[in-house]
Parts: structure tokens; C-alpha cells; sequence
């Protein structure tokens, strides 16, 4: 089981920023490719974005140009800068590793983002 360890979700209000992040093994965190997910109540999780090895990104259409993936390899961390929030971002944000054939579905305890006025 690959443990995830998600922080830095809270309250913020519409147009505010947040910054998540993600700690797991260091096996993990240099061999796969990692990704944010969310799910809001009564909704499927979805992806968000995702950031390989190589440093490359992508960004489901509804985050792009707001939120923005990074990764520190000396402390084995995945970030999820989130600027421009709107109360539609309100979820409880997950992240995940992907092998090269599928994504592991081992999830955290996630980190909530409520975005309202």
C-alpha cells in the first residue's frame, strides 16, 4: 500500500490561493508520474493535473492557467499552487502515482478546500 500524505487545504474566499502538498516515498515519488485529483459531494473524482519525471504538466481544462504542479525532489514532495479559486474548486483534494500502466488509486485522507464568500 503507497501511503500519500496530503496538507494545506482550508477555507478561502473566491479569487483566493492555496498551496497543496503531497508527501510520499522516494520511491515513489522519483520513479512515477504523479498527479492531484478532487472530488466534490455527490461528484466522481477527477483528475486535475499531473506532472512526469521530466517536469512535464497537464491541466484539466478547468484549472488551467490557475493552478499550477510542481514537484521538490529533495524532500519528495508534489505541490498544487491554486490561484484564482472559485467556489467550483471546493472538494477534497487526493494525490496519486501512476506506474506506467495505471494509476494506483491509493488514497489519502485527501485535504479539504472550501472556497466561498
Amino acid at each position: 500500500q503507497v501511503h500519500f500524505v496530503e496538507s494545506g487545504g482550508g477555507w478561502v474566499q473566491p479569487g483566493g490561493s492555496l498551496r497543496l502538498s503531497c508527501a510520499t516515498s522516494a520511491v515513489i515519488f522519483k520513479n512515477y508520474l504523479m498527479g492531484w485529483y478532487r472530488q466534490a459531494p455527490g461528484k466522481q473524482r477527477e483528475m486535475v493535473a499531473a506532472i512526469d519525471n521530466g517536469g512535464r504538466t497537464n491541466y484539466a481544462d478547468s484549472v488551467k492557467e490557475r493552478f499550477f504542479i510542481s514537484k521538490d525532489n529533495t524532500k519528495n514532495t508534489m505541490y498544487l499552487q491554486l490561484n484564482g479559486l472559485k467556489p467550483e474548486d471546493s472538494a477534497v483534494y487526493y494525490c496519486d502515482a501512476h506506474d506506467g500502466s495505471a494509476w494506483l488509486d491509493s488514497w489519502g485522507q485527501g485535504t479539504q478546500v472550501t472556497v466561498s464568500s
